[in-house]
Order: structure tokens, then sequence, then C-alpha cells
């Protein structure tokens, strides 16, 4: 079960020290946990385990794809392989190998994109990867999970190590704020529920979840009561969570740091349109290609602020 921080605040360390100590954790209770990377070892704090674990850590050199056929080799020896690279290497340069070498031949592989979104930054649009979950979404039978903070981040990777089949992490390196009290567990394909409503719903995951319970609480100040659900899994989407909010709420809004074309407020729209058709508003980058700036700054150029998600709220309320 989950519990909901009082006071949302920054966490005291960095994402990937979380990944990283998880790993380290998973490694010792279990020899078949093993860890695939693409030259940035060092980026995802992956150091330490390389040292204890020599022989459980592959660095691939810049060689997405042969990375991803090296764990589906893997798992079909029995492993349980993690990848990591950045979240833009980590789909476009490997959906070939995904699809056939991993997803298609059943195998069992977790793979995870770093530096989602706009948390890219002043790496820029080459290595902003605005487009990967929607990638990974057209693939069969790929679970793809964004966690909201550490919290999450550790209980999913914990989870999926004992789960058969291919998934996508999508995660960010730096400081995010913490959501979830310690201990906190989740159940995949499953929405959580961070705030009860009536008027509008939101709907969110990963690094837009604050900002998204920010609006929220700028709407109730109005007088207007939003429900907000943390979507933390893309796929399998929780069809039941999301048709029970369009008929409470009457109208949905959907905040993602990602390109709205293929990501999660097309997966909502899909559920919404077959199952219970009500105004909705999708918040997100709309069909452009990142570029170099601060966090703040390409939230305000792909409209995805606080500010942002209350207007995109109001309009589709107005619509009911």
């Amino acid at each position: 079960m989950y519990k909901v921080v009082k006071e949302i605040r920054p966490e005291e360390v960095e994402m990937k020290k979380t990944f990283a100590d998880t790993m380290e954790e998973m490694a010792a209770k279990d020899d078949a946990v093993v860890y695939f990377d693409c030259d940035v070892i060092n980026s995802i704090g992956m150091v330490g385990f390389g040292e204890k674990y020599p022989d459980r850590c592959i660095d691939c050199g810049i060689q997405e794809a042969n990375m991803i056929g090296a764990a589906a080799g893997a798992s079909a020896v029995g492993l349980k392989p993690f990848t990591h690279t950045f979240g833009p290497f980590a789909a476009r340069r490997v959906i070939d190998q995904v699809y056939i070498s991993a997803a298609y031949a059943k195998l069992n592989v977790r793979m995870i994109g770093s530096d989602a979104g706009v948390t890219a930054s002043y790496n820029g649009g080459t290595h902003m990867p605005i487009e990967d979950m929607g990638l990974m979404r057209t693939i069969p039978e790929v679970t793809l999970l964004e966690p909201t903070d550490s919290v999450m981040l550790a209980d999913l990777m914990r989870q999926t190590k004992d789960m058969y089949g291919v998934f996508y992490i999508r995660i960010t390196r730096k400081v995010v704020d913490k959501v979830f009290e310690d201990g906190s567990t989740f159940e995949i394909g499953k929405a959580v529920e961070l705030r009860d409503g009536s008027d509008v719903t939101l709907i969110t995951s990963g690094y837009c979840t604050t900002d998204t319970i920010k609006a929220a609480e700028l709407l109730a100040k109005e007088g207007i009561s939003a429900k907000v659900l943390n979507m933390f899994t893309w796929k399998p989407l929780d069809t039941e969570a999301i048709v029970a909010a369009a008929q409470k709420t009457g109208a949905i809004v959907t905040v993602e740091n990602h390109n709205v074309i293929n990501g999660l407020g097309s997966a909502v729209a899909e559920v919404v349109g077959e199952h219970c058709p009500v105004p909705m508003k999708r918040i997100g980058v709309q069909d452009r290609f990142g570029e170099v700036g601060s966090i703040d700054y390409l939230k305000g150029i792909f409209g995805m602020t606080v500010e942002d998600i209350v207007a995109a709220a109001k309009e589709t309320i107005k619509r009911k």
C-alpha cells in the first residue's frame, strides 16, 4: 500500500543513487541479476556496482542496439538483465532489437531510460526523450512505467526483478520531489489516487506529478474540485480508473513530460473515446523537438507549467 507525504518536498538524494543502491541490494540477494550499460555507468551512479560485481556489470560501449541483444541473450540463459542508457538512445536506437530480440522472442529484459523529457535540460534536443514511451507503447506486451519518486522507483525495480517480460522504466537522474512515504508499495497497472475531486480529473505521472498537485491546490482555492490520478503505468493502462474518473467528474486533463502524440494523453483519450466520452485536454509537448534550456524555461515553451494546467482544467470544465 502507498501513503502520500503530508508535505511534498525535494528528496535528499538523486534518483540515480536510488537506482544504483537498489541494483546493489537486488544483486546481493539474487545472483541472476546482471546490468548492461552503454558507456554511461558513471552518469547513472553505477561505478560502485561495477566494482562490487565486475562479472555482472557489462559496459557495451556506445552500442545501444547491441546492448539489448546481449541482454536478451542473458535472459535466454536464465539471467535477469537490467539495461540503462539515456532515454533517447534507450528507445530510438534500439526499437527493432526490443521488438524482435526481446519482446517477440518472449524474453525477460528491464530497460531503464534516464533524463526523461524536460529533465534532459541543457543536454538539448538530441538528448531529450519526448517520444520514448510512445515508441515503446507500440510494441506488444511491453510494460511501460514512469515512477514518480525514488520510493516508487525502488519498489518497481524490486517487483520487476521477479516478473517475466519486457519492461521500459522512464526516470530522471536528478533530485525529484518526494511524494510517497518510505515503505510505500504500488500495484503495476493500477493508478494511484493522490487527491479526490468532483469537477475535473487530472491524470499525470513522473516529473509532472508535483506541478499537477499544485494545480489542483490552486483550483481548490477557486472552488474547483480536482481529482488527481498518478498513472505511473502507461501500459497496461488502468482503464477502470479512467472510466470511473470520467463518469464522476465529466472532464479530464492529462499532464505528461512527453510528446502528446502517442503518449499518456493519447492512451487516456483512447479509453475515454471508447468507453466514456467526456471533454478532454492534453498538456505536454505539442509535436515539436526538444531544445536547450532550464527545466522551467522548457516547461514554459512547451505549455507545461502549473498555470497551464490550471487554465486547461478550467477550459475543459466549460466544455462539459
